[in-house]
């Protein structure tokens, strides 16, 4: 079969997949779970191919650290999956009951979107967390991953399949695209897919919305500011920079540019630049940053400041109060996740009002910015429009919802004519 012949079994398909009741569902996860475990040999091998090819076309470091799949990865894998199934079924809740006039009755239920194709970096632990999301939420999903972990995505994909087939599910909720000219194909097939989530750079996911009538949901760039207010402990914002530019230099919720008040920038900047260049990070600003440390490039243009590095590069700048670190942000970053340090209540409100992201901060490290961390059983993507869903898209911005209304014999043209009116009652 086509891919477009495939898709469009899947779509008669997703109504099946949206009836499957919660304990299957779950029992399909805690499948995966242990078909994973039982399989961890071969796919290790595999991974291990994969970084080998990786490390011989010279990606960077930063990089295979998200390509590797190894016990620790599997680990977390494992316990994202035990996480989902212990969550409510996100499908069936009523969120509105209202009774419209005697004996007719008004509900708003939630349901699965559908059919969702998820393409997405080389990260083989985001093919696990996405399947797993998908099932739990009732979606069919078609997935596309990175090249650069094909052998890995491969035969993950096929133990993650055949667990789902065996424990019950509908055979064609999922389905694994891997040729890069498949892309294009799907994009089409805006009759059968319902939503796109594309994760990757800015420039994919707008070659992804310009060539699809199918709604897209995700986000470009991951370029995270943390504001150092005056009123800052100090001490604790050290450690906390660290860990959102060091933890995972590579990861989308990494700061990418430290804002810092001008009142302790000379104190305080020397001491941050210290740390961070014993933990290997180059940095850079404009004229003013590098009059108080040492930089490693030195900015002539403000616009050096849109930058999402994904490595172990900061930008620092020097701001007059909180009120010029918001309009920076909302000016040169991503509306991803922005945080603020400081002991100042009235500077922190000032920060959760004005700053326009789906992640608002206040000290802690910008890497918290996660579905799993969140408690949602890991992430789709991460979203920074504002319909629909915004920030980590866990089960809930992977579901809809439908009316129904169950009535006995009521006609409109009661109302209409006025022989009856609506009497609004919500239970």
């Amino acid at each position: 079969m086509t891919l477009r012949e495939t898709v469009h079994e899947m779509k008669r398909t997703a109504p099946q997949m949206a009836a499957v009741t919660d304990r299957d569902k779950n029992r399909a996860l805690a499948a995966i779970a242990d078909a994973l475990d039982a399989h961890r040999d071969e796919i290790f091998a595999e991974n291990r191919t994969d970084l080998a090819l990786a490390e011989e076309n010279h990606v960077k470091a930063s990089v295979i650290k998200r390509l590797r799949f190894d016990e620790g990865k599997l680990s977390a894998c494992r316990e994202g999956l035990r996480q989902l199934a212990a969550l409510p079924d996100p499908v069936g809740r009523v969120t509105l009951c209202r009774e419209m006039d005697e004996g007719l009755l008004l509900k708003r239920v939630t349901t699965p979107i559908g059919v969702i194709g998820v393409i997405f970096e080389a990260r083989p632990d985001a093919l696990v967390q996405i399947a797993g999301l998908c099932i739990k939420s009732g979606n069919c999903a078609v997935l596309k991953g990175g090249k650069e972990t094909a052998r890995t995505n491969t035969i993950l994909f096929s133990v993650i399949r055949q667990a789902v087939t065996d424990a019950g599910l509908p055979e064609n909720c999922l389905l694994q695209v891997s040729a890069h000219e498949e892309i294009d194909e799907l994009l089409k097939l805006d009759n059968d897919v319902d939503l796109i989530i594309p994760r990757g750079s800015n420039a994919f996911v707008r070659h992804i919305m310009e060539n699809t009538k199918i709604p897209v949901m995700g986000h470009a760039d991951g370029i995270c500011h943390i504001y150092v207010d005056r009123d800052a402990d100090q001490d604790a914002a050290v450690p906390i920079i660290l860990d959102a530019k060091t933890q995972y230099p590579a990861a989308c919720n990494a700061v990418e540019t430290i804002l810092v008040h001008r009142a302790i920038a000379s104190e305080f900047l020397p001491i941050l630049a210290d740390a961070l260049r014993g933990a290997g990070v180059s940095l850079r600003g404009d004229r003013e940053v590098a009059g108080l440390i040492e930089t490693d490039a030195v900015f002539e243009d403000a616009e050096e400041y849109r930058k999402e590095y994904g490595d172990l590069t900061l930008a620092i700048k020097v701001v007059g109060d909180v009120n010029e670190a918001i309009d920076h942000i909302n000016t040169y970053g991503s509306h991803h996740t922005d945080a603020i340090l400081t002991r100042s209540d009235e500077a922190a409100a000032r920060f959760f009002s004005l700053v326009d992201s789906a992640g608002v901060y206040r000290n802690c490290s910008t890497r918290f910015s996660d579905g799993f961390r969140y408690g949602f059983g890991a992430e789709v993507g991460i979203s920074t429009g504002k319909l629909h869903a915004r920030g980590p898209v866990g089960l809930e911005g992977l579901t809809s919802y439908r009316y129904h209304i169950e009535g006995h014999g009521q006609c409109v043209r009661e109302f209409a004519e006025g022989t009856k009116a609506f009497h609004f009652r919500d239970l």
